[in-house]
């Protein structure tokens, strides 16, 4: 998140910027438009309030950008770390940013714009020990790319962005004590990526050669057979290692 909008300010944009999320993120450009809005996305009772309170503070016309980029997840046999966090993950991952987007929908059809959804390499694939994070990224990669087609008509295109590991917050929520060293990119490698397929109106931008070639690879596999295949490449990994203990 805060990569992106680095990558917003660069474009020396004078739009409004909107932060729907419980928390203000650190380091936003000072020569940002910026507003931040306290939003529960696991609540939505908070997302219609903030809604209404958006629509008041936006501009009243120009093209619209929104960016679905709140979400985490967690790794261990279902359903650990418990049902209550599984479902949170599923109102955050899934919920909030369909809600989010269907309430502005009028919006953006009447001025046109984007959506913009981080989605996940995990999406591609059935993955075990991450089983319920896995499938609401792969529930918000068919539903972006089937919203642009639907969208076209109307002045909207629809990304999914699929990043594989990327040095963000995603660990400590996911519910790792510490890093995974499993490598990736940088959040900014991952930004300028995704900040280049949305200028290309790409409905599908996987980050970083090698993740394109495993979400190939991935989406072409009989799904029993990637399940097994990613339940046997993360168990070597043992990322139990890594997890916090109760």
């Amino acid at each position: 998140g805060r990569a992106i909008l680095s990558r917003i300010s660069h474009s020396e944009t004078k739009a409004a910027v909107f932060n729907l999320s419980r928390t203000i993120p650190e380091g936003v450009p000072n020569s940002l438009n910026f507003t931040h809005l306290t939003c529960d996305l696991s609540q939505p009772a908070d997302i219609a309030s903030v809604v209404c309170e958006l629509r008041k503070l936006m501009p009243r016309e120009g093209r619209m950008l929104l960016i679905n980029n709140s979400g985490f997840g967690a790794y261990g046999e279902f359903p650990a770390p418990g049902v209550d966090h599984t479902l949170k993950m599923i109102d955050v991952n899934v919920r909030a940013p369909v809600e989010l987007t269907g309430r502005l929908w009028d919006e953006l059809k009447s001025r046109g714009g984007m959506v913009a959804t981080v989605a996940s390499l995990a999406g591609f694939q059935p993955t075990p020990l991450m089983t319920t994070y896995a499938a609401t990224k792969s529930f918000m990669l068919d539903w972006s790319v089937a919203l642009d087609a639907e969208a076209k008509r109307h002045g909207i295109r629809c990304v999914a962005i699929c990043p594989g590991p990327v040095s963000t917050n995603f660990s400590k929520a996911a519910g790792f004590a510490s890093s995974t060293g499993l490598g990736g990119q940088t959040s900014e490698e991952c930004a300028d990526e995704a900040v280049r397929g949305m200028a290309a109106h790409r409905p599908v931008v996987v980050t970083g050669w090698k993740h394109k070639i495993l979400a190939v690879f991935s989406a072409r596999l009989p799904k029993p057979w990637a399940a097994a295949i990613g339940l046997r490449i993360i168990q070597r990994l043992r990322l139990d290692r890594f997890v916090k203990k109760a």
